[in-house]
């Protein structure tokens, strides 16, 4: 279910020329190198991958161990499971009962679940499905993430999120939220007549032909299953219990990098799931309350990746991490899955696949005037599970944004606007000053205000 915006700066990442376009033996060999080199590090245990551009398969393969115990190797059809990558799932369902007339984007949550008090707020469909709801994700609430390895009532979830403050009006801003996808699959069961699991079988998995997709399970056993592992000082470890009671419509499908790519295509270049209408809506994002344009949509993230355009959602779950990249100007789809929850995100490595097979495009920079230390400070504000904070700094010309110890120098792409890869950062000037700073990482969308005393 973990997600997020802002990509760690690559320690292990193969060198890959931006303009590659590697064809043939040059490609496979870079992306096994990709793939190999958090494995070799020790920073993963095993991992499956996907890469289709329209007819011609790249590749599906498996990489390192489905299991350390056993000294098992990965298949190429191992299965894992997917973490937040089920939003996008979710999001479809979704629209599917909207054609159907079952559901509106506009309709209040309580009309679904009338027991789940808002405190007056109007939550609608839509503010669930691109995290502007601006309830509290329990993901990040100390008193839910202890219920989490339980098996109670699935009403013990929504009072916990309920009695927890919120963090934002609806459509304020934008916080990833597991909490909003959670109440997402209970509008899905209420409308459907179906469980959420019965509904994705029949609705989703079935009619895009993927074979071993299913709903995740702590205890049955499944041919292929990979073991997940998350890590500690000393490297990989068992992972860390959880009952899939609570990831739910949020983060608990499992399934085999050939079914994302099914999925793919199923979503994206067919009529097989919803009408081209409802797709459209689907992968539309809407405006916060101030008019500012979102980039994700309804369980899906619309940014670049390395200049291409791009849908595209990553997911972690304890022992498992995804992510699922489609380029439609190119029909590629890159699909990575770590069964490790560790130091190295498959981001990373799908990027490096990226880069192989399309190469890099550049972000056009604007070029930067006058004295940048009117960018300078320190902003804060709402993050996920709490305040964030950022430093900006500024010099020779060159504006830094500096995050967790490391530094990243932005790009000037006009309007007092930087890009840090997919992120964008957007400053409201004031005096000749910066007065606020709005995060834009897709799934997250917040302004920032300067510290006081700046």
């Amino acid at each position: 279910m973990r997600h997020t915006c802002f990509a760690v700066l690559a320690t292990l990442a193969v060198a890959v020329p931006a303009d590659a376009q590697l064809k043939g033996a040059d490609l496979q060999r870079a992306i096994d190198s990709i793939m190999m080199a958090p494995i070799n590090a020790g920073r993963v245990v095993g991992a499956s991958i996907a890469v289709v551009r329209g007819r011609d398969t790249i590749a599906i393969k498996g990489y390192g161990k489905a299991n350390i115990e056993l000294d098992v190797p990965t298949p190429n059809d191992g299965i894992y499971e997917i973490g937040s990558v089920t939003k996008q799932f979710t999001g479809a369902a979704i629209m599917q009962l909207v054609e159907q007339g079952k559901v509106s984007l506009d309709d209040d949550v309580t009309k679904y679940l009338p027991t789940f008090k808002t405190g007056g707020r109007k939550v609608t469909i839509r503010r669930l499905l691109d995290h502007t709801s601006g309830m509290r994700g329990y993901t990040e609430m100390a008193a839910a993430r202890a219920i989490i390895p339980l098996t109670l009532p699935r009403d013990t979830l929504l009072r916990l999120i309920e009695s927890h403050p919120w963090d934002f009006e609806p459509g304020e801003e934008a916080i990833y939220n597991n909490s909003s996808f959670f109440l997402a699959g209970l509008v899905i069961e209420k409308a459907s007549g179906m469980s959420y699991a019965d509904y994705v079988k029949a609705n989703l998995f079935d009619k895009a032909g993927m074979k071993d997709a299913h709903y995740c399970s702590e205890t049955a056993v499944k041919r292929r299953k990979t073991s997940g592992y998350d890590f500690d000082a000393n490297g990989p470890i068992q992972k860390r219990p959880l009952s899939h009671l609570w990831p739910y419509a949020a983060g608990s499908l499992c399934m085999t990098a050939r079914d994302l790519v099914a999925w793919n295509e199923a979503l994206h270049h067919s009529t097989r799931l919803m009408s081209a209408a409802t797709y459209k809506t689907m992968i539309t994002p809407d405006a916060l309350n101030d008019g500012y344009p979102m980039r994700y949509a309804r369980g899906i993230s619309l940014t670049p990746v390395l200049g291409h355009e791009a849908l595209r959602h990553g997911g972690g779950i304890n022992g498992w991490t995804s992510d699922l990249i489609y380029i439609p100007g190119e029909a590629l789809s890159v699909v990575v899955l770590y069964n490790t929850s560790g130091p190295s995100g498959p981001a990373e490595a799908a990027d490096g696949i990226v880069r192989a097979v399309l190469g890099e495009r550049p972000t056009k920079a604007v070029a930067l005037e006058g004295d940048v230390s009117r960018y300078a400070g320190t902003f804060g504000g709402r993050g996920r599970g709490g305040p964030q904070q950022l430093l900006v700094e500024a010099a020779s010309g060159q504006v830094t944004l500096v995050r967790g110890g490391q530094k990243r120098p932005l790009t000037y792409i006009g309007n007092d606007s930087f890009a840090a890869g997919s992120t964008r950062l957007v400053f409201t000037m004031k005096d000749g000053k910066a007065a606020s700073l709005r995060v834009d990482g897709g799934s997250a969308n917040n302004v920032l205000r300067p510290a006081a005393g700046r």
